[in-house]
């Protein structure tokens, strides 16, 4: 079904683009120049100019050929976001196959183990409504090649075609094919590392936290983490007001996908933006995980203002409730639970909306006696690893980010 999608949106495009392309391009551009904000230190951003402006024309065209009827409005951002299939890799072996209908694709080096391999899952971003295997290719080979690995990417069914949070399941199911079949792939069963970007790192943790009572099945070696999502109490943090017109996250989208992925009509963008849909006894509770008051004064030099008091509204609770579930915001989970996880690896990038959440969790798992490395980018913004491995069109800050990670993993 996601091919069709893909072809009529193709189809759609060919038919209105002599007309309609270079006037969305256009409004892509306004829109990015008037709307976005690029402070002073972020990594290359006429580069991060150009491609926030193809992805805000995407979503445009996307509602365009929804209203003619043609596709989904997320069709033409998932082609977008798909990017260019790499040639053909003569190093690695490469393996497609489908777990209970999920689709996995596994990397392993082509020479000959000197002895049993780490195993990396990976979990994509893309707020559960875009992204796949072949967005994150490239990262995904140069993990097996520099880590000497064996990778498998998971390209878990997306949302709303796939409700939430059916994404969870087959992350979780993916992964237990992989530790049962351990042998195949000459994995050792004491180097497992699970490992996401965004949305994907968010899935990361939280597999980490259901395999905690997992009888009979290896324990993971690592969590890999790079620049997660992990609440979604407060939108009043540092950074979430000092990034919230930075590209290609604005603090709004960071709403509007949230709602796509529950697969709900985006409303109250205000009000939950105000934190209006938290109550009252539930914001008490986890100020002491939640809260700016926990975030080092050296992110808060850059704008942050300390929000004023807002009263709780019901009927905005009712719409958004899920995103205050333990799977939706892992860092509201117990310290029963945060003391059992793996030695993390955690990446923050300065100007990303995210960034405290990784503040907030790193903070929360070494309290917790977990080992964590931590890398923070500092010209580094979100989703900059779905330009990895382009060349000239990639970002040197995402280039850095993944011999950090690298070098991490290589360690173990």
């Amino acid at each position: 079904m996601a091919s069709v999608y893909r072809a009529l949106a193709i189809i759609g495009m060919v038919f209105i683009s002599p007309v309609v392309l270079p006037a969305v391009v256009f409004i892509g551009v306004l829109y990015d120049f008037f709307s976005s904000e690029l402070p002073p230190g972020i990594g290359e951003p006429l580069k991060l100019r150009f491609y926030h402006s193809l992805m805000t024309a995407a979503m445009v065209l996307g509602k365009i050929l929804e209203k003619l009827g043609i596709c989904s409005d997320l069709t033409v951002l998932r082609v977008l976001f798909n990017g260019i299939p790499p040639w053909r890799d003569s190093k690695l072996l490469i393996k497609d196959l489908r777990v209970d209908e999920v689709p996995l694709r596994i990397y392993q080096p082509k020479n000959p183990p000197s002895g049993k391999r780490r195993g990396i899952l990976y979990f994509h971003g893309g707020a559960g409504t875009f992204g796949s295997i072949r967005s994150f290719e490239r990262l995904c080979r140069y993990m097996a090649k520099k880590c000497n690995s064996v990778v498998v990417s998971v390209g878990y069914r997306l949302s709303p075609e796939h409700p939430y949070p059916g994404q969870y399941s087959d992350c979780l199911n993916a992964t237990l094919y992989f530790m049962k079949n351990l042998e195949e792939y000459h994995v050792d069963p004491a180097l497992i590392i699970i490992s996401g970007d965004s949305c994907g790192a968010n899935f990361a943790t939280v597999i980490c936290h259901m395999l905690l009572n997992a009888r009979d099945l290896p324990k993971v070696r690592a969590q890999v983490l790079l620049y997660p999502g992990l609440q979604g109490l407060d939108f009043q943090l540092p950074s979430y007001q000092q990034n919230a017109s930075v590209p290609i996250l604005f603090r709004k989208l960071v709403i509007y996908f949230c709602f796509r992925y529950l697969n709900k009509k985006p409303s109250f963008f205000e009000d939950i933006i105000q934190n209006c849909h938290v109550p009252e006894s539930m914001r008490l509770k986890y100020k002491k995980w939640i809260s700016a008051d926990i975030i080092p004064e050296e992110f808060k030099v850059r704008g942050y203002v300390p929000p004023k008091p807002t009263s709780f509204k019901p009927e905005v609770y009712e719409v958004a409730k899920e995103v205050l579930g333990l799977t939706f915001s892992p860092l509201l989970a117990e310290d029963s639970i945060i003391c059992q996880l793996p030695e993390t690896y955690m990446v923050t990038c300065e100007f990303d909306v995210l960034r405290d959440d990784g503040l907030l969790y790193k903070k929360r798992l070494e309290d917790n006696g977990v080992q964590v490395t931590w890398y923070h980018s500092e010209s580094g913004f979100h989703g900059i690893l779905a330009f990895f491995g382009y060349g000239i069109f990639d970002f040197l800050s995402g280039k850095k980010i993944m011999d950090s990670t690298v070098n991490y993993i290589n360690s173990l």
